[in-house]
């Protein structure tokens, strides 16, 4: 696969297996509106490469993803783009995810928050080291958690520990998430990467066919409630970043002081 030249995103693809890495270390892996409709092209350009049989994606550095660029939003007042556009970006990418033919593994180290969260936990299967923590961080700036995550995490955990994440802002710690199943497993720091490249080696050389039809088999079977979470998501997220809390939220976070809501 010839992948586009995104600063930004690292993309090298051998072997079978197309390796994606969020590369902003300095904004934490942080994606703005350019870095994630780049990441959605990637993704779904993958989707009708027949040399690609497993996708790895990852964050350079000491972060998977901390979500949305808050910086870039700051500097567009709050409001990066319309929020139609932002939703269609984050949910392309979440859907191309999903719906890809082949494995996708998520290789987490550090921080995964918000949307950042939504997409490792998209893939297929997801790897952490022992000090990787994910986080719906989203109630803390006046929106709601989207990239599907308020179907994911549910379908895995159940409704209660997905509302302490969701309405508290919960953070949920990588043994946490191995033990109540919502991630595939938890390796020490310095045995993640090795882990994640004999996973997607073994699935490389596996049977192709069998492997996207099992995929699609589980999919349909366990994210029954994914497409009307996007959907809602979407309509409500719309909604909140035309909304002051999120400007206040943002501008607060970005300050280090307590955000003053007006909702």
């Amino acid at each position: 696969m010839t992948a586009p030249a995104v600063d930004g995103l690292r993309v090298v693809s051998d072997g079978g297996i197309l390796r994606i890495t969020i590369d902003r270390p300095d904004r934490m892996n942080a994606l703005d509106l350019a870095h994630m409709t780049a990441l959605g092209a990637i993704l779904t350009g993958a989707a009708t490469d027949r040399s690609v049989r497993v996708v790895v994606i990852s964050g350079a550095g000491k972060a998977f993803s901390t979500g949305a660029d808050l910086a870039a939003a700051a500097a567009a007042g709050g409001r990066e783009a319309p929020p139609e556009v932002v939703m269609e970006a984050a949910n392309r990418v979440i859907r191309a995810i999903v719906d890809l033919p082949v494995p996708v593994l998520a290789q987490v180290s550090g921080a995964a928050v918000g949307v950042g969260a939504s997409i490792a936990l998209a893939a297929d299967l997801t790897y952490a080291c022992e000090d990787a923590y994910l986080l719906l961080a989203f109630v803390n700036i006046g929106l709601m958690p989207d990239g599907g995550s308020s179907a994911l995490i549910a379908a895995s955990i159940g409704r209660a520990r997905a509302t302490r994440m969701a309405l508290l802002g919960e953070r949920l710690g990588a043994p946490e998430a191995e033990r109540e199943g919502l991630i595939a497993g938890v390796l020490p720091a310095g045995e993640l990467a090795a882990h994640v490249d004999a996973v997607a080696a073994k699935l490389a050389h596996g049977p192709r066919r069998a492997v996207e039809l099992t995929k699609r088999a589980l999919t349909a079977s366990t994210l029954t409630a994914l497409e009307g979470a996007l959907e809602r998501e979407k309509d409500g997220q719309i909604e909140l970043l035309q909304g002051q809390d999120f400007v206040e939220g943002v501008t607060a976070m970005l300050g280090k002081r307590a955000a003053r809501f007006l909702g």
